[in-house]
């Protein structure tokens, strides 16, 4: 049994979260986490702190860890205007399933809930935490903290992955008690077995299957061994959308791209959807009577989330996926290989992206040609962000972070700087457009000051392109606030420290790039551009089968 030896709340909290494995926090000092502070000082030789220059910073920092990694990225604000500054970063770690870990501090405890008007005192800041994570919590007093930090992650351990919250009142960051001097760590609830008879029942479908479909999210990251040998023995292409992209190499003829998946969608009589959500699938491709669904998921509600599948599977991707491979070899039809149909469907709709949207395409395939293998893409809402979700081959899992359904516009230059300081010996690859860059263009000085050479590219048009090709086109030429005046980028860079380029064309951004990940420095390369092609024909295709599910 631990000795239990006399601490401040502050101490405790960062000694717990160092016995997790946290070696990263980042986070902005303020006068409610004085004393957390101290003690993220004290043990500054186990535990760093990576300021930024807004809270959003932050968060966006911590969820790109998180993302890249698969592990708790943590963060650390102050309350009230503090907290609520990272509600987007929040909101887009839970839509993708992120362990992201709040840390924020709250008012005295006798005033919480008194509405005095204290200091960044915002009404039941609690509540609002509840909403935006999977578990949120105050520690009352400090002998509570320990524990309270072995229940968050114990909740984004076990089961679905979300984020959790923490917040401790000042005074209870202060106080000093006795508390164990090696704090427990948390025991991860084990993941629901699946179920026998389902597994035999999708291993009959599946092995019957004349065209079997495989779509990934981020919940098979983890399971990448496993949907690739599903894939080989049932001759299956595999398809995702955004969180999901590199389960399977992408170089491979058996990694569709989303469209070409759709069109695979009008033969295909058996779909398994693995660590996804299928909404894309099933809410737009269209269902119909002819079409079996297994779903495999950790989180039983999602199963019935959009529709009830044929057979739904409650289970760890990876557990289920290997019962899988046990259970069809006796039922699997015998399958020749379809490498040279799925490479040739693959290539059509390639062409297709070029016909469409060729400019967004030569510029992605210039950054595809100079990112290297093992290098991570972070990617924006932007024209060419757009066409990345379907016209950008990912290697492997985890290479690329979106902010998935949330659409969050300007994540995306803050959350590469949280990538790299994972990753802090591989290249990363921030491509943004210029509204969403100047969300966080600030965090030049942080990528300056704590030494990050991420390479971000600024496609920059003076416009939010998508929403003023809206008013143009759709609502009569009503163009109301969707353009905007520049700096010079280049210039904007170098006043913090860092490279700044310019690229008028695919061959010079590619140079550009490579130099740039050659010097290891924090670059920004500013590429001018005019209107760009509308990209929703190839991201979104029409139904291709029965009716949408609504």
């Amino acid at each position: 049994m631990s000795a239990t030896v006399r601490m401040s709340g502050g101490e405790a909290m960062v000694r717990a979260l160092i016995a997790h494995g946290i070696d990263t926090v980042f986070g902005l000092p303020g006068i409610q986490l004085d004393h957390l502070f101290n003690a993220l000082h004290d043990h500054s030789n186990e535990i760093r702190v990576l300021n930024a220059r807004h809270e959003q910073g932050t968060a966006y920092m911590a969820f790109g860890w998180a993302q890249s990694t698969g592990k708790v990225g943590t963060y650390a604000v102050v309350p009230g205007p503090g907290i609520l500054n990272t509600g987007a970063a929040l909101s887009t770690a839970y839509g993708c399933s992120a362990k992201v870990l709040a840390l924020t501090g709250q008012v005295p405890s006798e005033a919480i809930g008194r509405g005095f008007g204290m200091l960044h005192e915002i009404p039941d800041q609690l509540g609002i935490l509840e909403r935006l994570t999977k578990f949120a919590g105050r520690a009352d007093h400090p002998t509570a903290i320990p524990p309270m930090v072995a229940d968050a992650f114990r909740h984004m351990h076990t089961g679905r992955p979300r984020p959790a919250a923490i917040e401790v009142p000042m005074d209870v960051l202060a106080e000093q008690a006795m508390i164990a001097d090696r704090p427990a760590v948390f025991e991860a609830s084990p993941h629901p077995e699946p179920d026998p008879e389902a597994i035999e029942r999708a291993a009959q479908a599946l092995g019957s299957a004349v065209n079997p479909m495989i779509l990934v999210g981020g919940g098979a990251y983890d399971a990448t061994a496993q949907v690739r040998a599903l894939s080989e023995m049932l001759e299956a292409p595999v398809v995702s959308y955004q969180n999901g992209r590199g389960v399977i190499d992408e170089r491979s003829p058996y990694a569709l791209p989303h469209p070409a998946g759709a069109e695979y969608w009008t033969t295909c009589d058996v779909v398994i959807g693995i660590g996804c959500r299928m909404q894309p699938e099933r809410m737009m491709w269209g269902t119909d009577d002819q079409l079996t669904v297994i779903h495999i998921d950790i989180d039983p509600v999602e199963l019935h989330r959009i529709a009830r599948p044929d057979i739904g599977i409650v289970a760890d991707a990876g557990t289920a996926v290997a019962a899988l491979l046990d259970a069809i070899p006796r039922r699997n039809a015998k399958r020749a290989s379809r490498a040279d149909e799925f490479a040739a469907l693959k290539a059509r709709h390639w062409q297709r992206f070029h016909d469409i949207c060729g400019p967004q395409m030569v510029f992605l395939e210039a950054l595809r040609r100079a990112l290297p293998e093992d290098g991570l893409f972070v990617d924006e809402f932007t024209q060419v962000g757009y066409v990345n979700r379907v016209g950008f081959p990912v290697y492997g899992p985890r290479l690329m972070v979106t902010p998935g359904y949330q659409g969050t516009l300007g994540y995306g230059y803050a959350t590469s700087l949280g990538v790299q300081a994972a990753h802090p010996d591989r290249p990363v690859l921030s491509v943004n457009g210029d509204g969403g860059f100047m969300f966080t263009a600030n965090e030049i000085a942080s990528a300056v000051h704590h030494g990050l050479p991420v390479v971000a590219v600024v496609f920059a048009d003076g416009a939010y392109g998508n929403v003023l090709r809206m008013q143009r086109l759709l609502h009569d030429d009503r163009v109301i606030a969707s353009t905007f005046t520049n700096p010079d980028f280049v210039r904007l860079a170098e006043s913090f420290g860092a490279d700044g380029r310019r690229a008028e064309t695919p061959q010079e951004l590619e140079v550009a790039v490579r130099e740039a990940f050659s010097a290891r420095r924090p670059t920004v390369i500013e590429v001018p551009v005019g209107e760009m092609p509308e990209p929703w024909d190839i991201i979104r295709p029409a139904a291709t089968r029965g009716v949408k599910t609504t």
